[in-house]
């Protein structure tokens, strides 16, 4: 493997800006290097997922390595040191974003699958760079999957070069109340939605939830709040909305979730609306993708016969892993949550370098993944 190649392919991903929906530019510098380093085949689906195939030797499983191509924006009047385009390396680390999440996973796994020895393989190997994960979790690679039909999913979202073998859902939920408006001069004839849910948050604020050894505890995380007329002039509001980001464990399910705020006694009197949001983006192709916004969570045991293989292969390696989860959603909420294929994670940089200002990748994290996803691949197709 040629590791100087792979840094500046990881900078040439950094230096291209790929919003979620805006993921052109990084697409087409992904089929270019797929292509320069001899993939057996490379296309572009419907969704601007880029995918690539590294036929072994003989016939036998498939080993999907995914990692999404979209980032998130850099917030307005955040000062960085590095620039965010730049993919500067300073102190050892690619500085710029995405550089973490994920394109720095991405780069390795395009050039571990390049560098293998089709003919120690049995099987074949993928690699999907999928885009607009940041919104809509797992439903790309949905399609990518419909696709290919891997038998095993590896998710490249940082791990700190550990094995994830479960992580935390998401749901988007959405909560309205309604109240009566009338003039703010007479706020008794009316009923103000807002006080309503002032309460109705209140409420959910102080509902019980559970937590999990490895993954944490679930989380209510309100996120915004809005109300209708806007602006209010001289009217009592009628309609008040509030979105909450509920991380997931294990086994909850959507109608447990609402009911979980429906069923609360206190707000009886209240008219409560409680709904998991439907939203849809536009990929760069034009293609839309629709999907409800409930992501569930996932967890494998930990002498699953995939992550025993894959631990014993990083650690062959030298790579000093240990089993972990993902504390935040990604990709595996289709794979293993929804498709029930055999999924770990694995990924250089910790979950807190995503999002954040100058955002970072250790070069030394860097080449260690390239190593890994080898290891992973070679262990689980070997002749």
């Amino acid at each position: 493997m040629n590791t100087d190649r792979l840094i500046v392919f990881t900078q040439d991903l950094v230096r291209i800006p790929s919003l979620s929906g805006e993921e052109s530019g990084v697409a087409a510098r992904v089929q270019a290097e797929m292509e320069a380093l001899g993939f057996d085949r490379v296309w572009v689906d419907a969704n601007g997922s880029v995918v690539g195939v590294i036929e072994g030797g003989r016939p036998g499983k498939t080993v999907l390595l995914d990692a999404h191509i979209d980032t998130v924006g850099i917030s307005p009047g955040a000062p960085w040191e590095h620039d965010p385009f730049g993919a500067a390396i300073d102190q050892g680390a690619i500085y710029g974003r995405g550089a973490a999440d994920m394109k720095g996973a991405l780069a390795a796994m395009v050039h571990a699958a390049a560098a293998l020895d089709r003919a120690t393989l049995a099987g074949r190997v993928l690699v999907s760079a999928s885009t607009l994960e940041e919104v809509l979790e797992g439903v790309a690679l949905h399609a990518v999957m419909d696709a290919t039909q891997p038998d095993f999913v590896i998710i490249g979202e940082s791990t700190d070069l550990n094995l994830s073998r479960g992580g935390r859902g998401r749901a988007e939920v959405h909560l309205t109340t309604v109240g009566r408006p009338s003039h703010s001069s007479a706020p008794h004839l009316g009923r103000n939605a807002v006080l309503d849910m002032m309460r109705v948050i209140a409420a959910v604020e102080q509902i019980t939830l559970s937590t999990d050894p490895i993954m944490g505890p679930a989380i209510f995380a309100l996120t915004d709040i809005i109300s209708a007329p806007h602006p209010g002039h001289s009217v009592i509001p009628n309609i008040c909305k509030v979105t909450y980001d509920r991380r997931l464990l294990p086994d909850e399910r959507r109608d447990d979730v609402l009911a979980a705020i429906t069923s609360l006694s206190a707000l009886a009197d209240i008219q409560l609306q409680a709904e998991i949001a439907v939203d849809a983006y536009t990929a760069f192709t034009g293609a839309t993708l629709r999907s409800e916004k409930f992501f569930p969570a996932w967890l494998l045991p930990e002498d699953d016969a995939f992550v025993a293989t894959a631990l014993a292969a990083l650690n062959a390696a030298g790579i000093a892993a240990r089993p972990s989860a993902y504390r935040f959603c990604t990709n595996a909420a289709y794979s293993a949550g929804l498709a029930g294929v055999p999924t770990v994670g694995f990924g250089p940089a910790t979950e807190a370098d995503a999002h954040v200002i100058d955002e970072r990748l250790r070069l030394d994290d860097l080449l260690a993944a390239a190593k890994g996803y080898r290891a992973i691949i070679e262990a689980t197709l070997a002749v």
